[in-house]
């Protein structure tokens, strides 16, 4: 079916073809749309589930994973300050090894106080545990937001599937929408295995854990981290067999020639093509390179994409106080052990916070700044900001 959605509408339609059982949510602008579109096919009989109102994010986020424990599949969505809000209850959805799946609209840090995008939510959030997938349009979000349960029921880890407020969340596109027998097809029934709660085997969960065991804890974490990647490209690959639509943690755009290569995530992508294309037609040898997971970090795909080039303009959409844009450090850090006639040089751009637009013209003038410049002037550079 061919429909005209928002991002937001994308996500709950995705929700809703997974068979999600438990839907648990709080209210928070530009996140709020989701879980209304879930309310309102609830009411049409299109999706069988329990709603639970909570007051709080907090409790969203302890409400999923109960009810993934419970032995159901369980989805919940968030931005920004309630994002932050769940902080603690991320951990314990990871260490629990619950698989629930969350959509988070990529909202700005307040103060000040703004609704408008930025990766900033996300980002904080990276050493939680959770996969993160982050999206360029609407149809990826709806066909991520599938592969995120099967990804994450498989390697026991929750999923982040993550989208930009407005650009996204509240723009609509038209997109194709499975067949929902098509989808069962490709995403068997949860499966709780050995985390359901079971009266006729009463287990303890949740306990005091002692200096003995607890780093092995924490090493099969790491470890199904590290195995989440194959597991990413494998249920990529399983999707574009069935449906014709293929996706890529790393994905390469003229870049296999390019001297200088622009790294980008999110819908800074689409804006990036365009920019490449144009750059392309007046002869400079420039290409795009965009990334979908940030955790598991696809150290591996990333290094292949970009030794041997003269120089990478990362474009963060985010950044860290006191270091630096996050895709920038963790490009750096995958980098460096490359022998250095095969090390490019990085230079790290901040941009669009808070909502503000990254243009065709601003990443040309990246690109021009990149090119000019024997280095980076900076570690990490602003771009367009005022009153400095």
């Amino acid at each position: 079916m061919r429909k005209v959605v928002t991002g937001n509408q994308a996500v709950a339609y995705g929700a809703m073809l997974s068979d999600v059982q438990v839907v648990a949510a709080y209210p928070i602008t530009p996140q709020t749309t989701i879980i209304e579109e879930l309310a309102d096919m609830q009411a049409e009989g299109l999706v069988d589930l329990d709603y639970i109102r909570v007051e709080s994010e907090h409790s969203a986020m302890a409400a999923c994973i109960g009810a993934s424990m419970g032995g159901v599949r369980a989805f919940t969505a968030t931005c920004g300050q309630g994002l932050f809000l769940m902080h603690e209850m991320l951990h314990y959805a990871a260490g629990a090894r619950t698989p629930v799946v969350m959509a988070n609209v990529n909202r700005a840090a307040a103060a000040p106080w703004s609704i408008y995008s930025d990766q900033t939510d996300s980002v904080s959030q990276r050493d939680t545990g959770w996969i993160q997938l982050y999206c360029e349009g609407n149809q990826e979000v709806l066909d991520t937001t599938i592969m995120a349960f099967k990804i994450a029921e498989r390697i026991r880890l929750p999923a982040m599937v993550i989208l930009d407020a407005f650009f996204l969340s509240h723009t609509s596109e038209p997109i194709d929408i499975p067949d929902r027998e098509a989808v069962r097809g490709f995403l068997a029934p949860y499966d709780p295995g050995d985390l359901w709660l079971d009266p006729d085997n009463p287990r303890t969960f949740g306990s005091m854990c002692t200096t003995d065991v607890y780093m092995e804890f924490r090493w099969q974490i790491q470890r199904d981290m590290e195995r989440a990647t194959q597991l990413i490209n494998e249920v990529q690959d399983e999707f574009g067999r069935r449906f014709g639509r293929n996706y890529r943690q790393v994905e390469g755009y003229r870049s296999d020639d390019a001297d200088i290569v622009m790294v980008v995530s999110g819908t800074v992508a689409s804006t990036g093509r365009d920019a490449i294309d144009y750059l392309r037609a007046k002869g400079e040898t420039v290409g795009m390179v965009k990334l979908k997971t940030l955790r598991p970090f696809p150290r591996q795909e990333i290094v292949a994409a970009l030794r041997g080039k003269k120089k990478v303009a990362v474009i963060d959409r985010n950044f860290s106080p006191g270091a630096t844009g996050v895709w920038a450090q963790e490009i750096r850090g995958a980098l460096y052990e490359l022998p250095e006639d095969e090390r490019p040089i990085i230079y790290g751009y901040i941009a669009g916070l808070g909502g503000r637009d990254i243009s065709v013209k601003a990443i040309e003038g990246i690109y021009e700044k990149t090119l000019q410049s024997d280095r980076p002037d900076d570690i990490d550079m602003w771009i367009g900001v005022k009153y400095v």
